[in-house]
């Protein structure tokens, strides 16, 4: 019996790497008679029929599960936009951090297209996340600046790459493994978005070590569902001055006397950031109305 991961589940088959080799797999018939599929990212144990054939024996419990893109597993999310062409939706954005948190995920926030931005474009942008305290990288994944702390991101680890189509995710992938040769899309002129150029999940084996998943592009979400009291903890830069509010529970919103919106005031919140966590408390309490 081989123990090995799925890079890649399509068609009804699944491909397995164990050690170096990869191995074309169908699930065992329990699996389907009970509704279950593995997943990309799935530690399974596999039995191994020769000339690159395989039956999945056995899934082994997952540590987390993504629903969009369907893939488990995963240690990490880089989240990929462009600071220009498109122009990035932070609110697209500041809505994949809050699902990474309900995940359990490490997220890496990445700014590309640099090279079509001013230095002030750039550290204004990149300064938004910093003071939230999440990591954020500047690249050009065209130039190949700023690949190497990706690399160095990825290594050894299990990772999703996301964010909206157009945002450079494939060049980003080629970027930092050439012989990848991923397919890439324009912006369309038209309706300033990328055409989506990745078609299933597949996770893919890096020379450096690390396996990471290139996935479809998105461009709208759903927020995960929560108390509109929870929302705060999820914008981890409000942390700070929640214990500077006048009431307990307040939802920085209308109430007199908020530590988070002195600091607002004071510039030690984006109010970019502020903004979109106004908007999702809205978005929170509409959904409270209605269940």
């Amino acid at each position: 019996m081989l123990e090995g991961v799925v890079t890649k589940a399509y068609g009804g088959f699944y491909y397995v790497r164990a050690g170096e080799q990869v191995l074309e797999c169908r699930l065992r018939g329990k699996f389907r008679l009970q509704r279950l599929n593995a997943l990309p990212g799935d530690m399974v144990k596999i039995a191994d029929l020769g000339k690159g054939k395989g039956v999945v024996e056995e899934i082994l419990p997952r540590k987390n599960e993504l629903l969009r893109p369907p893939i488990a597993n995963v240690e990490q999310v880089l989240l990929v936009f462009a600071g220009h062409d498109p122009e990035p939706d932070l609110s697209l954005l500041d809505r994949l951090l809050i699902l990474a948190e309900t995940q359990g995920l490490q997220p890496l926030v990445c700014f590309n297209k640099c090279d079509l931005l001013t230095r002030e474009e750039r550290e204004g942008l990149a300064g938004i996340y910093r003071q939230t305290g999440y990591p954020v990288e500047v690249i050009s994944a065209r130039e190949g600046i700023g690949l190497d702390n990706i690399r160095l991101a990825l290594k050894d680890r299990i990772s999703v790459i996301a964010g909206p189509s157009g945002a450079g995710k494939s060049t980003l992938l080629n970027g930092i493994e050439p012989g990848l040769s991923l397919k890439t899309g324009e912006v369309s002129e038209k309706i300033g978005r990328g055409r989506h150029t990745t078609r299933h999940v597949e996770l893919l084996q890096l020379s450096l070590g690390g396996l990471v998943a290139d996935t479809p592009g998105f461009s709208s979400l759903y927020l995960p569902e929560m108390q509109r009291e929870d929302l705060a903890h999820y914008f981890p830069e409000f942390a700070p001055y929640r214990e500077q509010c006048r009431f307990i529970g307040c939802l920085h919103d209308r109430e007199p006397d908020c530590g988070v919106k002195e600091a607002l005031e004071e510039g030690k919140i984006a109010r970019e950031r502020y903004a979109n966590y106004l908007a999702f408390l809205a978005e929170v309490k509409e959904k409270e109305r209605r269940y």
